[in-house]
């Protein structure tokens, strides 16, 4: 395994940010505590892009350019035209707990996550069920049986879908079926000792993801080889593959996750590090 430099600082005064994406030249991302989706360019200029009061998290685009938005705390997807928020989905009928992270596909399909359960009110462990949301808005019951279905990617040939399950301690993948469905549930990775966050995908299959307990982020192969670690000061919950040549990591940071470690705090922040492998696929 291969360890990477110590970050870069990139930007702070963020309370928990999630979402990371990198689009249009810019890293868009989410800040929970402070009801904002944001876009950071290179030189470190924040942009408030639209502000969420229901909690945004999961971020992605429609084809015609619209922004979506997971909109946690009513358990709804937000369509941002550029002048005003909208509900794209409803998924209070699927969704158990706060949803969270999505990943949009090329034409528009969102795959949304949630909790399963109250994490921060001490809840047991419980599994969810991924919501598939189809271009027109229509929301339906995926795959379940997911513990904590989190950070998602869709290969580049736009045919697998794998997902990170936070308390299973696993990647699991599916082949992308007519209309978005998953089906061929598999194992692609299992990753004990570590509970993995948000993530992306490279060009030569590798996903990097945040290891939301190891204050680290770290590349897995398709089987479980871990080949590259960088270590964080703070714990690290989400990462993207971006920049100029696709081969910035950046790697979301926060004291912590529940709302009283961070809320109105500021002390969260975004840092950075060069990898050689530049990103490829969805998000």
């Amino acid at each position: 395994m291969e360890m990477l430099p110590s970050p870069e600082p990139f930007i702070g005064g963020i309370d928990f940010g999630e979402g990371p994406r990198w689009h249009d030249g810019r890293l868009w991302f989410s800040d929970f505590y402070q009801y904002s989706v944001n876009a950071a360019s290179l030189d470190g200029t924040v942009e408030v892009i639209v502000e969420v009061p229901g909690q945004p998290s999961g971020l992605g685009w429609m084809p015609d350019g619209d922004l979506l938005v997971v909109s946690m705390r009513d358990r709804r997807v937000m369509r941002y035209d550029g002048m005003a928020l909208h509900e794209h989905a409803d998924l209070s009928g699927i969704a158990t707990s706060l949803c969270n992270d999505m990943t949009v596909d090329a034409k528009g399909r969102a795959y949304v996550g949630n909790f399963g359960f109250d994490l921060h009110g001490g809840e047991d462990v419980a599994a969810a069920t991924l919501a598939l949301v189809q271009p027109d808005g229509t929301a339906e019951a995926s795959a379940g049986d997911l513990l904590f279905p989190n950070g998602a990617v869709i290969t580049p040939d736009g045919a697998t879908f794998i997902v990170g399950e936070s308390f299973g301690t696993q990647f699991t993948a599916f082949d992308i079926g007519p209309e978005g469905r998953l089906e061929n549930r598999r194992l692609w990775a299992a990753v004990p000792g570590t509970v993995p966050d948000g993530c992306c995908y490279d060009a030569e299959g590798g996903i990097w993801y945040a290891d939301a307990v190891g204050r680290a982020a770290l590349r897995v192969l398709e089987g479980g080889e871990i080949t590259h670690r960088v270590e964080t000061e703070l714990n690290c919950f989400a990462v993207m593959l971006g920049g100029d040549d696709g081969r910035t990591l950046f790697l979301v940071t926060a004291p912590g996750s529940h709302p009283d470690e961070v809320q109105g705090l500021g002390q969260a922040r975004i840092e950075t590090v060069q990898v050689e492998i530049p990103g490829a696929g969805l998000p």
